[in-house]
């Protein structure tokens, strides 16, 4: 009991001192009360209470439900006047425990009719230059008339229906109301213009060549139910352009008829194949089902040139059938060259496809379909087995964008051919991106309209780490490079949005269209918060599972971002409201670093804090027990000491203690430190991070220590950390390989580095140029 009474003893004095201290501080000033403002504080007041709906582990609950929508479609595009129709029956199914009064249709095509408003929301002043492409559009151009054009709304039965068009959405009403359980069959005829989506208008659409021809890349191109769920009944807001899309699933039967010498590809599995494929067609396409390693073409460069001048007058319909998908794509034209190559995920084949017009070679029969089949395996891997049946890139200029098995990207040579680095490494990452976002939010299906990063921020995360699976992988590809050269992902490519202008940034959680600078808001600074978790503060192991739990969880259903946040603490037993506070719902920065570092010394003799605290409680200081005295930097004592030799060996009170409180066998485990410090670090940023310090000693050895976020649990501004060691420490780093997004390193180390001024910085710019 000894041994437990003396450092009993230390403790009650050490804290005796403190609480005396901050007490008499305290007499000197007197504030108001305050709520908590804790950096640490549970995230009760941000987040939904959850219900039987959705749990709070973050799981879905036992009474979650959600709709779904069936289509059958008859389309036909005319390629002479470039316009799109369609006939549509939709079933929808009610399995919500309310009554529906009315169904909620969305029309984004609308987005580009004639009286759209969607220019209007714009804020825009007079250029002081601009180019005549540029002028024209914002000045003289006529408005493109594509929006849809209803031509029926009808029942089962062939009655009409009555409806309501408030711009991008459609309000059909039923004969009544729709019970839970029930079901309502409706159908819808329509027919619109098709747009360029080259000349700035639209995620689909065409691409005209000088010949003629034209590649069509079409989506959000028939009338979609909206979602209706727990969270917020209909979600009908307006398609103002930028918001994508909410969408609930359901199965489609869908045929396209399109000139006959078109090749066509697109949502679902293609039943009519032979009707549609030549017989050397089918033959490659068999061969492609066995080629794992290199992609077979289906349709030659040669044949696709062939194409270019026949513009048949006859039709050809091909015929698609999808099950479990919330939307739908397909891409058409005479001059798309066609390969094909089969991957294998979870002891399944999986076709990777691309489809691209002559001006995409070289580069894109060279990595296309690699590319695609890399990707299914890398977020296989990070979530869960790819369930559909293929997955397609096809080349569309300007364009990156995604839906159900299907995804349009950018990247062309110049016209002999030739293609730099960047415009690989574009092409690449885009592929990846978007052949990515089969599974955030094609199958996770997160609502796009409110919340843009849960599908573009989660796909970027998870886009890092196939990018750098697909280096590894095909180090070929990556030539001179060493690592393949992402884009966004690591801590430090986000500093300097971080470190930007406040008036011009949002919280993460923010409604898409409210959204300043939206590429780094959405994408950027939510995949490198993914990253600072997965490799800073949780560990691949922890975050791996997690961020798998989540997607399975989630997978043919709609989160919300609470469900996402929930499920990565409910499967990590990591707290993390401190990091979802600061990092999504503000717009907080980190800064983190050393402010004052104290040497000390011990000595025999009691210094005057203790002389004063053993005045205090009526003591004599022998009477506290046997201490060690710790004696400061810049002291007359310190100096004697110092010159004299550190005392630790043969201080009387030490030993006293030692031999008092420890056996032989853990005295000779004791280290007997030599030099003792006192290190004050200091966070003049908001954001809370794990405190990673990397400490450098006289003889060039380094040691790196993570202390955990939650060393600022109690002081957001400053902590002190002592450190004994038995080397002399000669430097100390903060965050020494820039993993917390730190937006100023001025501060993050001891000794301080000389600021240099603006002569040097020129000095050395010019050296290393």
């Amino acid at each position: 009991m000894k041994k437990i009474l003396l450092v009993l003893s230390v403790t009650f004095l050490i804290s005796g001192i403190s609480y005396a201290q901050n007490q008499e501080e305290a007499k000197n000033v007197r504030e108001l009360g305050h709520t908590n403002q804790n950096k640490f504080k549970q995230m009760y007041d941000e987040f939904a209470t959850p219900n039987m709906y959705r749990t709070g582990s973050g799981a879905p609950g036992p009474a979650y439900y959600q709709q779904q929508a069936d289509y059958k479609m008859d389309i036909e595009l005319d390629d002479k006047n470039k316009k799109l129709s369609g006939k549509e029956t939709i079933t929808y199914t009610n399995n919500s425990p309310d009554n529906l009064e009315f169904l909620w249709v969305q029309l984004d095509q609308n987005m580009r009719a004639k009286d759209s408003k969607t220019p209007l929301i714009q804020a825009n002043g007079v250029d002081p230059a601009t180019t005549p492409g540029g002028f024209l559009t914002k000045y003289l151009a006529e408005p493109f008339d594509g929006g849809f054009n209803i031509t029926a709304v009808k029942d089962s039965n062939g009655n009409p229906l009555k409806y309501t068009i408030n711009r991008t959405m459609m309000r059909v009403e039923m004969p009544k109301d729709l019970a839970s359980g029930e079901k309502f069959v409706f159908s819808i005829d329509w027919w619109y213009n098709i747009n360029d989506h080259v000349n700035g208008r639209g995620r689909s659409g065409y691409e005209e060549f000088e010949d003629g021809n034209r590649a069509y890349v079409i989506a959000q191109f028939y009338p979609r139910m909206a979602v209706y769920n727990d969270v917020e009944g209909w979600q009908n807001h307006q398609f103002w352009g930028r918001g994508e899309f909410a969408l609930p699933f359901g199965n489609f039967d869908v045929n396209i008829t399109v000139p006959a010498d078109h090749i066509l590809d697109g949502t679902g599995v293609l039943v009519n194949r032979k009707e549609v494929f030549t017989k050397d067609m089918m033959s490659r396409y068999e061969a492609a089902k066995k080629s794992y390693n290199k992609p077979v073409v289906i349709v030659t460069q040669k044949e696709a040139i062939a194409k270019e001048k026949t513009f048949s007058e006859n039709k050809k319909t091909w015929k698609l059938k999808a099950e479990n998908v919330r939307d739908f794509g397909f891409a058409t034209s005479r001059r798309f060259i066609w390969d094909m190559m089969a991957v294998k995920i979870g002891g399944r084949d999986i076709m990777a496809v691309s489809m691209y017009p002559k001006e995409g070679n070289p580069l894109w029969e060279d990595w296309s379909t690699k590319v695609v089949a890399s990707t299914l395996k890398s977020y296989s891997r990070m979530t869960f087995d790819y369930p559909y049946h293929k997955a397609i890139s096809v080349h569309a200029k300007n364009q990156g964008m995604e839906y159900p098995m299907i995804c349009w990207n950018y990247g062309r040579p110049k016209p002999d051919g030739s293609y730099s680095d960047r415009v690989k490494y574009g092409m690449m990452s885009v592929i990846i991106h978007e052949v990515g976002h089969n599974f955030f939010p094609m199958i996770v299906n997160s609502d796009e309209r409110q919340w843009t990063w849960m599908d573009e921020g989660l796909n970027t995360f998870v886009q890092y780490v196939a990018e750098q699976d697909f280096g590894e992988w095909y180090p070929k590809a990556l030539g001179k490079d060493k690592k393949y050269p992402s884009r966004r992902g690591p801590a430090k490519k986000i500093v300097p949005y971080m470190s930007g202008n406040q008036n011009f940034l949002s919280p993460i959680m923010s409604q898409s269209n409210n959204i300043h600078q939206f590429g780094p808001n959405a994408y950027s600074k939510p995949a490198t918060g993914l990253n600072i978790l997965r490799e800073t503060v949780m560990g691949r192991d922890l975050f791996d599972y997690s961020f798998r739990t989540y997607s399975q969880r989630w997978m043919f259903k709609h989160p919300t971002p609470e469900d996402f946040f929930r499920t990565m603490e409910d499967a990590s037993a990591v707290d993390l409201d401190w990091f979802w506070r600061g990092w999504f719902y503000t717009t907080d920065y980190t800064d983190i670093g050393v402010r004052e570092v104290k040497k000390y010394v011990v000595s025999k003799e009691p210094n005057e804090k203790v002389k004063e605290y053993a005045a205090s409680v009526g003591a004599k200081v022998e009477d506290l027990g046997p201490l060690v005295y710790m004696v400061k930097e810049g002291s007359e004592e310190y100096e004697t000491i110092k010159k004299n030799g550190n005392i630790i060996s043969d201080a009387k009170t030490l030993k006293a203690y030692l031999m008092d409180n420890f056996s032989i066998k853990e005295r000779e485990k004791l280290k007997q430190p030599k030099f003792f410090y006192e290190i004050t670090f200091e966070k003049p940023g908001g954001l809370v991070m794990p405190l990673i310090v990397e400490y450098t000693y006289e003889d060039g050895t380094k040691e790196t220590i993570t202390y955990p976020a939650e060393i600022w649990r109690k002081n957001d501004v400053e902590v002190k950390r002592a450190v004994a060691s038995e080397k002399a420490i000669s430097k100390i780093v903060v965050d020494p390989k820039q993993e917390t997004a730190d937006i100023d390193t001025s501060n993050n180390s001891w000794p301080q580095k000389k600021k240099l001024g603006k002569f040097e910085q020129f000095k050395n710019k010019v050296k290393g140029q």
